[in-house]
């Protein structure tokens, strides 16, 4: 029996097209990866206020780099985990994001606040040795750029 409270959980992950990568960046759905899923937001949830992101990534994606610069009216954070067990901070993946110009090399698993207004990506990969999560939390109910 569903409770009061069933309204605010999300049990199935949407396939979300972004505007920033895969078809509506490049004109074709990426490779090395499962693309983005909507884990929760507003669209989905009504009152919520952020909007979380998430995609699995198995290898190089597919145009590289996967995301193209833009920039937000809201606060994002941007989150790499890796997937050893034995090692929570092996990423086994490299990665380069560009903030403002200056490019910086994600090879652990990592956050990255991004403020509101602060030009970020392109987001590319040198290697992915081990499928990771790749996951872009979002302070407001829908993602814009």
């Amino acid at each position: 029996m569903a409770g009061k409270y069933e309204k605010y959980i999300v049990r199935n992950m949407v396939r979300e097209e972004l505007p920033n990568e895969g078809v509506l960046a490049y004109g074709e759905v990426e490779g090395g990866t499962s693309g983005a899923h909507a884990l929760i937001s507003g669209w989905q949830v009504p009152g919520c206020q952020v909007h979380i992101a998430y995609s699995w990534i198995y290898q190089v994606p597919t145009p590289n780099p996967y995301v193209l610069e833009h920039t937000h009216e809201y606060d994002e954070v941007l989150l790499w985990m890796g997937s050893n067990p034995d090692d929570i901070n092996d990423l086994g993946a490299v990665a380069e994001l560009t903030i403002e110009g200056e490019v910086y090399e994600i090879s652990t698993s990592a956050s990255v606040y991004i403020p509101a207004g602060v030009r970020h990506c392109p987001l590319g990969y040198k290697s992915v040795d081990r499928p990771f999560q790749f996951i872009a939390l979002s302070l407001h109910p829908e993602y814009k750029s």
